[in-house]
């Protein structure tokens, strides 16, 4: 053999790469005009179903539009108690996720135990037990504070979700390499000082994606306050149709509310994959 002709050599086996596993394929690739598509779909498709029973489209058009302040006014209160529910909720479940990682074994443990109670309890049940037990008013001194039902519902909706953002923030703080503390211990940095100057807002991008996730889960959870008495959306609904009194109208008025939320909700969800991308960590 010549010594210009190369000698065969068997190249070592190389596993393909394992392709990144994607959960939210299907919801990036569903664009604004799939969502306008859907939300026209469960709109007409009532309507046509009626016209080939041989309702008249136009009167079902025009019953829906006609009880739409109603609905309007009651989704609106839904939103309010989200946006309170929520925010209540963010800051007492960043307080007690803070506390999940305390030094102090006893505050440690309370804390951790309060977060699995509330994380595991049924929405609804919270509700009733808010709705049952808590005053119908607060008098302080000489002034005398009502409690309507929304402001007791929502309360009862802000006690899982402080649990919920309470994993949130020990499952962020808990995902910074502890490089980060130890660096900040040679700088004689003290452990409040890390937490509020180094860890913290760290955090907050890990954090926001499911913050967000969590807030749409809970928007569309508000409907179950129509159980305890609230007039919301879904309750006025309820009365729309028993004024109306026609049971053809049963499922266009309750598809008309599920897009409501679904428009709301929906932009919020592809928000939420944007900033997983955005804020994603590489491994």
């Amino acid at each position: 053999m010549s010594r210009s002709s190369p000698l065969p050599v068997l190249l070592p086996f190389r596993l393909p790469a394992a392709t990144p596993a994607r959960p939210h394929l299907f919801l990036a690739r569903f664009g604004l005009r799939e969502a306008a598509l859907l939300v026209l779909a469960m709109l007409l498709l009532p309507a046509l179903a009626m016209a080939q029973a041989g309702q008249a489209q136009f009167s079902i058009v025009g019953t829906i539009l006609q009880w739409t302040p109603l609905i309007a006014r009651g989704f609106a209160l839904n939103i309010l108690i989200s946006f309170l529910a929520m925010a209540t909720g963010t800051v007492a479940g960043t307080f007690l996720g803070l506390c999940q990682i305390s030094l102090i074994p006893p505050v440690r443990t309370s804390s951790w135990l309060v977060t699995q109670f509330f994380r595991n309890a049924p929405w609804l049940v919270l509700l009733f037990y808010c709705m049952l037990l808590l005053p119908f008013q607060i008098r302080i001194g000489g002034w005398v504070i009502p409690l309507p039902d929304w402001i007791k519902a929502t309360f009862g909706l802000a006690l899982p979700v402080m649990a919920n953002m309470s994993e949130l923030v020990r499952g962020a703080i808990q995902s910074i390499p502890y490089g980060q503390w130890e660096s900040a211990e040679a700088l004689a940095f003290t452990r409040r000082q890390t937490l509020w100057m180094i860890i913290l807002p760290q955090c907050v991008k890990r954090m926001l994606p499911p913050w967000m996730n969590l807030y749409a889960i809970l928007a569309v959870a508000t409907p179950l306050c129509s159980i305890v008495g609230v007039n919301e959306a879904m309750t006025l609904t309820g009365d729309a149709l028993a004024a109306i009194g026609r049971h053809e109208m049963l499922v266009p008025m309750y598809l008309y509310l599920l897009s409501w939320f679904f428009i709301y909700c929906y932009p919020i969800a592809r928000a939420t994959v944007a900033l997983e991308r955005r804020f994603s960590v590489a491994g």
